[in-house]
């Protein structure tokens, strides 16, 4: 009988190692990513090559009222959580992560890379930054702790009016990075071929990064991951 309370608290105690450190793992690739995203959006801003929709936007509002890009990031993404209430959507810890970590992260890597003036420093520097973007893509879905506030937009969007999110996506993006150009941010090649390369790339990194289930199947923590990646931005 002892042998067998013994052999139960031990497979009780090894079972809740591994569900933390399965959760250890998640949080750290969450705030992994999440950083890594503030930073290579910071090089496509030191590149001068053009930026992600959402910042070509964030940039814009930027140079308008005196902020810096991290601080209006934070605050748009704040805005853009406040219409999920209408739209019924639930934040998760990635949500509230997202509007936090990225701004400041891209703050504190602007604070340190200076402007890049030579083409031989501005492209690596684009190319850094839209690889880099990839793969920060790929660690913070993987996570599985809850789309970003924009992605919850578009899914929430999807939900209530029953437009495809591919579309519903592609008019919000269109319209972000209108509004962001008339108001000065930067569109360029750099604009472009993120555009054409952060699928396949964000893929290729959810691959690399994708967190298999603890190993008594649960997922330790409730994360609310929609059912089709939804890339942040």
């Amino acid at each position: 009988m002892r042998r067998s309370t013994s052999t139960t608290g031990g497979h009780i105690v090894a079972r809740y190692a591994s569900r933390q450190g399965h959760l250890t793992r998640r949080l750290f690739q969450l705030y992994a990513g999440l950083a890594l995203y503030g930073v290579s959006s910071a090089l496509l801003v030191r590149s001068g090559l053009g930026l992600e929709p959402w910042n070509v936007l964030h940039q814009g509002l930027s140079g308008r009222t005196g902020l810096s890009m991290g601080v209006v990031l934070t605050l748009v993404g704040a805005a853009v959580l406040l219409l999920w209430i209408p739209l019924r959507q639930r934040p998760g810890l990635g949500t509230v992560s997202n509007v936090l970590v990225i701004g400041a992260a891209m703050d504190a890597t602007l604070a340190v890379v200076p402007d890049a003036h030579a083409l031989a420093v501005r492209v690596p520097l684009m190319a850094a930054g839209i690889v880099l973007n990839g793969a920060a893509t790929g660690l913070y879905i993987a996570a599985r702790f809850g789309p970003g506030p924009r992605d919850g937009l578009m899914t929430g969007l999807n939900r209530r009016t029953g437009v495809s999110v591919r579309l519903v996506r592609t008019a919000i993006e269109i319209a972000v990075v209108v509004t962001g150009f008339v108001l000065g941010g930067t569109v360029g090649v750099g604009t472009l071929l993120y555009a054409v390369t952060i699928g396949p790339l964000a893929q290729l990194f959810l691959r690399l990064f994708a967190v298999p289930p603890a190993s008594d199947g649960s997922t330790v923590v409730a994360a609310g991951q929609p059912r089709r990646a939804i890339l942040p931005s």
